[in-house]
């Protein structure tokens, strides 16, 4: 489980990026979406990991695949949307924060995933300024 759930939460957080990585070894490695999908849901990265892992297989393809994990985001009742304006209108992680100050969301850019919880994002690394291509909206 994600060790951070007072930060979760924004307990005296101002809105910004949170420095996450609920990797259980703390390993630096490609896996986004099963960090963003923790950290939103407050799942285990190993149950993440596995049922995100079988989505894929049942596709024949692989856990980074925007169908798969947008499959698999679907199955656990997040709702998708596009960005309807390309660049130079489009909008950063940042700028997102902004404009949805609460929910439970995870961002899509094209190559990486993150969790945004009530204008927080959690990322092991500043994303902030990455273009936002689209998005999960966690239904309530």
């Amino acid at each position: 489980m994600c060790t951070f759930e007072n930060v979760r939460k924004g307990e005296g957080v101002k809105k910004m990026w949170i420095k996450a990585n609920p990797n259980p070894a703390g390993k630096s490695v490609p896996d986004c979406v099963i960090r963003a999908v923790c950290i939103a849901l407050n799942k285990p990265w190993l149950e993440v990991s596995d049922e995100l892992y079988n989505v894929a297989r049942s596709e024949y393809s692989v856990t980074c695949d925007d169908h798969v994990w947008g499959k698999y985001l679907y199955i656990l009742g997040f709702e998708p949307f596009l960005l309807p304006y390309p660049c130079p209108k489009c909008i950063t992680i940042n700028e997102f924060t902004k404009y949805y100050p609460s929910g439970v969301y995870i961002i899509g850019t094209g190559s990486h995933a993150v969790a945004v919880i009530d204008g927080n994002y959690f990322d092991t690394w500043n994303s902030g300024a990455e273009t936002v291509s689209f998005f999960w909206r966690i239904s309530n």
